[in-house]
């Protein structure tokens, strides 16, 4: 009889891949298992803290001055800019370029503003010292008609004392916050303010040559230069004082449909040939430079920040996983002594590293879509300059993401490798 020998197949190098990863996922979920409550839930703990570094100190950051462009853009420029081009200083043939903003669709609201230079003098009504000069302040006057401002800016929302304007209103004024000591905490020479005047005061504004005793109505603070720096009026009272009868303005902000792009329509006005009258710019366009520039090193600043914070996680998922595997060596020279593959072993490490990151991210990710930035869009962080909110976006999330797991499976593979590489008896016997 013919001897019949038996020889048992090898397994290619994917199919060892595979079984260790089997294996190994198998082996995580019991060291997952057997950990205690309060580990699992403090390492989780640490995870969900790192991704909220990753994303809320950048994200508030970014949103600070976010906030600031979206307080110009919402209380000055509106989503479409009008202003007088270059060596102008008006908007030429404003009636037409007005008639030409009422027949679009998409717009909803649009204010037209007289820009005029003036001065304002708080101590008109006590003489002046031989050889002194008079303290007065120049600053722009605003004319407007306020129901129209108000729908497309919300200017009256930004009254901090007194009352807004009506559109009968006659000697009456609003003052920016940031002509007035009281809002100010410095004093400059090349920053002038008036020092006494509220709510009520008497002031001497002097607008082409003209001059006109006003009361001061209601003060305005948006948190906006170019608003809590102005004076406004009716834009009746306003033409009248500067002897202006043409009914060009200085700048028209144009608020439209949110779901219309501010880009398409810009470019249709520019097409219907209002951009030889006026320069036309989106909010963006129009947006001032140092609030881009800002923005830009706020984002690096964030990152950096953040990524100290990664580190520090990554450091820290080292050393939990390290301790947990030190202290089970000789299990871990166990299974390598009853023929576990050490690439499972050092899988297992892995797998329970990822679900760290991955339950972490996921707590993460719920904490800033539905408490965080809700509650941050409704109630913004009342910085001096602007109101901070949280910027996050699913792409930034994502990448976030991607970042703490491949941070946290390094961070749990190097320990283990580290220790399944000592001998399998010294692991045994703990030497």
């Amino acid at each position: 009889m013919k001897k019949v020998t038996f020889t048992p197949r090898k397994n290619s190098v994917l199919e060892e891949s595979l079984i260790a990863l089997k294996v190994g996922f198998f082996l995580a979920i019991r060291q997952i298992k057997g950990s205690g409550k309060w580990t699992n839930a403090l390492v989780v703990a640490v995870m969900v803290l790192t991704f909220l570094n990753l994303v809320v100190v950048s994200g508030i950051l970014v949103g600070l001055i976010e906030g600031a462009g979206r307080a110009v853009q919402g209380h000055y420029l509106g989503d479409i800019f009008i202003s007088a081009l270059d060596r102008r200083s008006f908007i030429e043939r404003t009636p037409i370029v007005l008639s030409a903003i009422k027949n679009q669709p998409e717009v909803s609201a649009f204010s037209p503003r007289y820009i005029i230079g003036g001065v304002i003098d708080e101590n008109f009504q006590t003489l002046a010292k031989p050889g002194e000069n008079r303290k007065t302040v120049s600053t722009s006057f605003a004319g407007i008609n306020p129901k129209m401002e108000n729908e497309t800016s919300g200017l009256e929302k930004k009254i901090v004392e007194g009352e807004y304007l009506e559109e009968n209103d006659y000697g009456e004024v609003l003052l920016g916050a940031l002509l007035l000591k009281k809002y100010l905490d410095f004093e400059s020479p090349s920053f002038p303010i008036l020092s006494h005047t509220t709510v009520g005061s008497k002031i001497r504004v002097t607008v082409n040559g003209i001059q006109k005793d006003v009361t001061v109505k209601g003060i305005v603070r948006s948190k906006v230069d170019e608003i809590d720096r102005r004076v406004f009026m009716t834009d009746l009272e306003l033409r009248a004082l500067a002897g202006r009868y043409d009914y060009n303005v200085g700048e028209i902000a144009v608020k439209i449909s949110p779901d219309v792009s501010p880009l398409d329509l810009k470019n249709r006005l520019i097409g219907l040939g209002i951009g030889q009258y006026g320069r036309v710019q989106t909010a963006e366009d129009a947006e001032p430079k140092f609030i881009k520039d800002i923005k830009k090193t706020f984002a690096i600043l964030g990152n950096v920040i953040s990524s100290i914070g990664l580190v520090v996680a990554t450091i820290t998922i080292f050393i939990v996983i390290f301790i947990n595997a030190i202290t089970r060596r000789k299990y871990i020279g166990i299974l390598k002594g009853i023929g576990v593959n050490a690439q499972a072993i050092e899988a297992a490490y892995v797998f329970q590293a990822i679900f760290y990151a991955i339950l972490g991210a996921t707590l993460g990710v719920a904490l800033v879509f539905f408490v965080l930035k809700p509650y941050l869009d409704a109630h913004p962080i009342n910085f001096p300059f602007s109101d901070g909110i949280l910027v996050a976006t699913p792409m930034g999330i994502s990448i976030r993401v991607l970042i703490l797991l491949a941070a946290t499976t390094l961070a749990g593979y190097v320990p283990a490798r580290i220790v399944t590489k000592q001998n399998t008896l010294d692991a045994i016997l703990n030497r």
